[in-house]
């Protein structure tokens, strides 16, 4: 039994294996998956002398506790959250030293959603299709974290940052979302796409991985018919029969038959990891490039 590795004391409400996911293969019916904070991630990664393609940890809200089997060193980014080693308060965004047989508690997110927990050497469970990555939508890579569960570790290949604190932006108190019109925007009524562009939504608790639901004004669709189903990428803003925006994450299906209003710009969807339910959003309509 080998001493890289972690056991898991206590799972969280959904903790699962995240690294940069697996372009490349919706042609197969396969998302891309990953982490949906990007930054957060890779700082995590940074702080704890990983490469940034190292599978991390990725919570949701309640965090998670972990006993390693050797000495390690952790750093734990994302939404901010209290951090304990043995019971002892800990540093969050910042590289921290963990004896064998100690335990690290990420605990509940005080603002935000997901945080990021990165183990020197990485998370190394087996890849599939070139990555480690918890895939909700199609059950591929490993489970979600469960209590008693054991994930390898790999070997540390650099040294960790030294830093007191890594400076992260705060979750959003307003969701801001720039789209790009289309392609299906001509789907929907001027009304409905001015009432898209100029009023509130708000997150809804049914948002996942999978998707950021809203809940707010319902957008009226011009045309009654069926679309056929078509290719969907990450950020697009897909609106199902109750007309409220759906927009699509890291998990999302690779195809769908609801039209597609607009597509977020990719460098706002990290925000969309951190937007916690009832969180206000807005879209903001932009040219296309």
């Amino acid at each position: 039994m080998t001493d890289r590795a972690l056991a898991v004391v206590r799972a969280g409400a959904l903790t699962t294996v995240q690294d940069r996911g697996r372009p490349g293969h919706a042609h197969l019916g396969v998302p891309r998956s990953g982490v949906l904070d990007g930054p957060a991630a890779a700082l995590a990664n940074r702080l704890a002398g990983n490469p940034p393609d190292a599978a991390v940890l990725e919570t949701t809200l309640s965090g998670c506790a972990l006993r390693p089997r050797s000495a390690v060193t952790v750093a734990v980014t994302g939404a901010p959250c209290p951090v304990a080693v043995d019971g002892r308060p800990a540093a969050w965004g910042a590289p921290v030293r963990v004896r064998a047989g100690s335990v690290l508690d990420v605990g509940a997110a005080t603002s935000g959603v997901r945080a990021y927990v990165a183990v020197s050497g990485g998370i190394a469970v087996e890849p599939v299709l070139g990555s480690r990555s918890t895939d909700l939508l199609s059950g591929l890579g490993p489970a979600p974290l469960t209590d008693g569960a054991v994930l390898p570790l790999g070997v540390p290949r650099g040294r960790h940052a030294h830093v007191d604190v890594a400076p992260q932006p705060a979750p959003p108190d307003e969701l801001v979302l720039r789209v790009t019109p289309g392609p299906r925007d001509d789907w929907f009524t001027p009304e409905a796409f001015r009432a898209f562009t100029s009023r509130a939504y708000r997150v809804s608790p049914a948002s996942n991985r999978i998707g950021l639901r809203t809940t707010g004004p319902a957008l009226e669709r011009a045309r009654p018919d069926e679309l056929p189903s078509e290719g969907m990428v990450l950020g697009a803003v897909q609106v199902p029969p109750d007309g409220r925006p759906v927009v699509f994450l890291a998990d999302h299906p690779t195809t769908g038959g609801y039209p597609v209003i607009a597509v977020v710009r990719p460098a706002d969807l990290p925000g969309a990891a951190q937007a916690a339910p009832g969180t206000p959003v807005r879209f903001v309509a932009v040219r296309r490039r």
